[in-house]
């Protein structure tokens, strides 16, 4: 009996068995060491870090979800527990009332700029010590081919993503 999955090579079948566990245990370290550091999941970072790096601190929703990589109701529960913190308010969009922007509040934005230099250490850490420039380039085409088949919308936010303030 073969212990590898149905069509997959031998290098396929490795690849993608390393691959679920970066996936798996990478969320999760950088879930713990963002709460030691800041209070926050990755996830409640994330949309933090995007507001922060949006034009007037805001966006919409939607666009929201997509850039942070979670549904519509994920998100939704996401910012209510950032609203409870203060770190994070919701508004209707003011040229059309049928969209709700998140906005980052001076909290919020005290709280990820505090948490960035931690994050970006971690980051650089876990995932990029050590590889070389065309480890990382290969990382960035292989991410953005699978994230163009499962979630196109997302590959779009993450391509325009603006550089923080002072990079």
């Amino acid at each position: 009996m073969s212990n590898r999955s149905e069509g997959l090579s031998g290098s396929q079948e490795q690849a993608w068995s390393l691959l679920v566990g970066v996936t798996t245990w990478l969320p999760t370290t950088m879930d713990a060491n963002l709460a030691q550091v800041a209070g926050l999941s990755h996830a409640e970072y994330q949309v933090l870090r995007w507001l922060a790096r949006a034009e007037g601190g805001a966006l919409h929703m939607t666009r929201l979800a997509n850039t942070t990589s979670v549904t519509q109701s994920h998100l939704s529960r996401i910012v209510a527990r950032l609203e409870k913190r203060e770190l994070v308010s919701r508004e209707p969009d003011p040229y059309d009332g049928r969209y709700t922007l998140a906005r980052l509040t001076d909290a919020g934005a005290a709280v990820v700029s505090a948490a960035d230099g931690a994050y970006g250490a971690s980051v650089r850490e876990l995932v990029f010590e050590d590889a070389p420039d065309e480890d990382i380039a290969a990382l960035a085409r292989v991410s953005a081919r699978i994230l163009q088949r499962i979630r196109p919308e997302c590959l779009d936010a993450h391509a325009a993503q603006p550089e923080p303030a002072g990079s």
